[in-house]
């Protein structure tokens, strides 16, 4: 079985690699002959080695420029582009297989395929922004901007929220929608409870929705703040809590109450009643002075990472429910749109107007890649370093 790695381990070892391959004593002789066989064989190894690595760790950025990278995420660099010429980007997301990319755009999700050999990379239009590459499926019906989409766990649907005010559900082999939710107003996230059934969005409108799919609809409405756009939503791998943050600034913070999950993430439910849902208000904080355009709970569901218009990124320790902050994540020149956390937790990426994304490593707060090609706003970004069993 192949081992896989994640960003933690690519960027560590990456950075040995580097020390012990490429840097020599000044004034020795191994600086100026050819390398050993065995040095050669060293060489070739490693490299092979960061080429699967490639396919273990999928990171993709898009935004305004119409085009969706794919980064080689040790080395900064980008491996190939697809030109997205129907609309800007809006939002990214990675199937667990780590085989698709599903794009949310004007109208559409697309889903294209993420194997690098699947792309032509040397195909390029004049202006040097990618290759036309046709997705392998398309998922028509919404009539507005696609802000949000989100997979279940085995692949075989996908949520996507829209501006028209609807949640749709899609067979990901038929291309067909499953279900249509109505929303009170333009959606602006949506995400999948662990427990794969439950969706929880938020709005234009100020409310939180929870939707059952077992009762096909709308089991739960918060409205913490009238008439104030909630942006983003979060829940915590465990299904422990939920966060929602909104345009003001401000950070909900709700206890899941009740539920209970096998060792496989699955639900364990009592006299045939869903009881994963019910919502007790922990806390409230402000966050940011301004907008908060997304907020995300780390996988080990230690830490809330928020971004914002300010500028900035902010770590906050969810111990106890306290929510205090831990780091403030500053480098990037203009609004941070999106973040992803890596498998482990120890690492983030943030995307922004800056054109630029940002690798950080959150022990020291420090950017340890940055990558840039973008020629207008990044938006959105997705990483899937998970580890696959075979």
């Amino acid at each position: 079985m192949h081992t896989r790695r994640t960003v933690s381990t690519l960027v560590s070892e990456h950075s040995c690699t580097t020390m012990l391959t490429d840097v020599a004593p000044a004034g020795s002789s191994a600086s100026k002959s050819a390398p050993s066989r065995s040095e050669e064989e060293s060489r070739m190894t490693s490299s092979a080695t960061f080429e699967q690595d490639a396919l273990s760790v999928i990171l993709v950025t898009a935004g305004y420029d119409h085009t969706i990278r794919f980064w080689e995420a040790w080395s900064g660099i980008c491996s190939h582009t697809i030109q997205y010429s129907d609309s800007q980007v809006n939002r990214l997301a990675i199937s667990p297989d780590k085989k698709l990319l599903a794009v949310a755009g004007h109208n559409t999700v697309k889903l294209y395929d993420c194997h690098p050999s699947s792309v032509a990379q040397t195909s390029t239009d004049a202006s040097g922004r990618g290759a036309n590459v046709s997705p392998v499926a398309t998922f028509e019906g919404h009539t507005g901007n696609v802000t949000s989409v989100a997979w279940h766990c085995d692949g075989k649907w996908l949520v996507s929220g829209s501006e028209d005010g609807t949640l749709r559900i899609w067979d990901t082999r038929t291309s067909r929608t499953q279900r249509v939710y109505n929303h009170s107003g333009p959606v602006n996230d949506v995400v999948i409870h662990p427990n794969q059934g439950e969706l929880v969005s938020c709005d234009q409108n100020g409310s939180v929705k929870v939707w059952d799919l077992s009762m096909n609809g709308c089991s739960h409405e918060l409205v913490p703040e009238e008439e104030v756009p909630m942006r983003s939503v979060s829940i915590a791998s465990d299904g422990s809590c939920l966060v929602a943050a909104n345009n003001k600034g401000n950070v909900y913070v709700w206890r899941i109450q009740g539920g209970s999950y096998g060792a496989d993430g699955s639900p364990i439910v009592g006299d045939g009643q869903n009881e994963l849902t019910d919502l007790q208000p922990v806390t409230k904080f402000q966050a940011h002075n301004t907008y908060i355009t997304r907020c995300a709970l780390s996988p080990d569901a230690r830490y809330l990472a928020t971004c914002s218009a300010d500028t900035t990124v902010k770590i906050w320790s969810t111990s106890h429910y306290q929510f205090k902050l831990d780091k403030v994540l500053t480098g990037h020149q203009r609004w941070v749109w999106d973040l992803a956390f890596s498998a482990d937790s120890a690492y983030l990426v943030s995307a922004s107007s800056d054109h630029v994304a940002r690798l950080w490593e959150l022990s020291s707060g420090e950017t340890m890649r940055q990558y840039n090609g973008h020629h207008r706003a990044a938006v959105c970004v997705a990483l899937n370093d998970t580890s696959l069993e075979f």
